[in-house]
């Protein structure tokens, strides 16, 4: 870890900004610091995955080049990201076999992720998939507070909620809309959140 922290970059990132993953003359991975990051799928617009402050990203350049070329990240707020060389992480992860692990478990987690939303597709309705996804989405980037709820900035548009779901905008719309009439969430511009079980 003192010999990634000697070469690592780092960079402020503004909201909305789109981070290129791969470029023709190099191809990096990156450690977010702070903030919330989206990966799309360029090709079909769609977003694939939310990263959260302390996990990496953009290691598929290690083992799929063809796939990380159709990535890319995008600010949801403010960031810090840290990046390196792909070759000099290559590197660093034949030395070090426990950085080799991890960022094999970082890359199987996201495939159980996947792995659970094609589930979901499968054998859950609409609303279930989202009702369930917004609680995750909570539960996972929310934080305590002093009234009984977990509240998590509102960083998601309706839109990407309904690519992470595979359903409509306008289910998802009217999804929240029956949650937030329930007494299951509440949102607004800036936070979601929903009562401590």
């Amino acid at each position: 870890m003192m010999r990634m922290c000697e070469i690592l970059e780092m960079e402020n990132i503004d909201k909305g900004t789109t981070i290129q993953l791969l470029n023709a003359d190099k191809k990096s991975i990156f450690f977010l610091k702070k903030g919330t990051i989206k990966i799309v799928d360029t090709p079909n617009d769609t977003v694939k995955y939310i990263v959260k402050k302390g996990h990496i990203f953009g290691e598929l350049s290690l083992y799929d080049e063809q796939a990380a070329a159709q990535e890319q990240a995008v600010a949801l707020e403010d960031c810090i990201v840290c990046y390196i060389e792909a070759d000099r992480m290559e590197k660093i992860m034949e030395k070090h076999k426990s950085l080799k692990n991890g960022v094999l478990k970082v890359y199987g987690l996201r495939i159980k992720k996947l792995e659970r939303r094609l589930r979901d597709l499968l054998y859950k309705d609409s609303n279930t998939r989202i009702t369930e996804f917004i609680k995750d989405y909570i539960n996972e980037f929310g934080e305590n507070n002093d009234h009984n709820k977990i509240v998590a900035k509102n960083l998601l548009s309706h839109k990407d909620i309904s690519h992470l779901t595979n359903t409509s905008r306008q289910t998802v719309s009217n999804v929240m809309s029956r949650l937030r009439k329930d007494g299951i969430i509440d949102y607004d511009s800036q936070f979601v959140s929903m009562p401590i079980a």
